[in-house]
């Protein structure tokens, strides 16, 4: 079952929901520029869902640009992108047409047109404070198992850093597939780092380990790992 928490109650205002990191991604089935989704197209493969307030602003569009120029990124690591808000598919095919009209740059991915809210509501990414009907600026990184991996929350104001959501996308990948934790600052190819030991005969394996740069017994990495 989803977990989930509410929003401070605003008067006349429904609450909000939050997915939480490790439940399952909320079900939906929505109409987008690419046709009918449904968040069972994308098992098997990493997903970045990510909402915006609305089609032909300012900041919107920058952050759809840059989503844009590193879609192939994303797709080289098995990721898939789709955007959502509560604008229509033909405002979303008008905007996206004239983004690529003005800005050269084609929009390689779907956006949902959520009018009816559902998805926006199921992810919380409506929040009564910032906007009783547009949709703030939300990522969920969601694994191949819809699984929630990871929330970012940004205000109508502030747009995204899109290298950074890549980022982790890999740290995310790094630490499932080499079963480390990835330190602050980690990009591909830094040093990782391996859980506390929690016996002294692990103590003692990792005081003797030589492949391992060791500050403490608790604090280890291991050099270069994860290019």
């Amino acid at each position: 079952m989803t977990s989930a928490v509410t929003s401070a109650a605003t008067p006349g205002v429904e609450s909000t929901r939050l997915p939480l990191i490790g439940d399952r991604a909320p079900d939906f089935e929505a109409e987008s520029t690419h046709g009918p989704v449904r968040l069972a197209d994308y098992a098997g493969r990493w997903l970045v869902l990510f909402s915006h307030p609305a089609d032909f602003t300012p900041v919107c569009t920058t952050e759809f640009v840059a989503f844009a120029e590193l879609a192939e990124e994303f797709a080289t690591r098995n990721v898939a992108l789709l955007g959502n808000s509560v604008d229509s598919v033909h405002s979303h095919l008008a905007w996206t047409r004239a983004i690529e009209d003005r800005l050269g740059v084609k929009i390689p991915f779907p956006i949902i047109a959520d009018l009816d809210t559902r998805v926006s509501r199921a992810y919380g990414m409506l929040h009564p404070n910032a906007s009783a009907t547009a949709a703030v600026r939300a990522v969920f990184v969601i694994d191949p198992e819809s699984v929630v991996r990871a929330i970012l929350y940004y205000p109508m104001n502030a747009g995204r850093m899109v290298p950074e959501i890549l980022r982790l996308v890999d740290a995310l990948q790094t630490a499932d597939r080499d079963g480390v934790s990835c330190p602050a600052n980690w990009r591909p190819g830094d040093d990782v780092l391996l859980g506390a030991p929690k016996t002294q005969a692990e103590v003692e394996a990792r005081l003797a380990d030589e492949r391992l740069k060791l500050v403490d017994w608790y604090l280890a990495s291991l050099p270069g790992h994860g290019a």
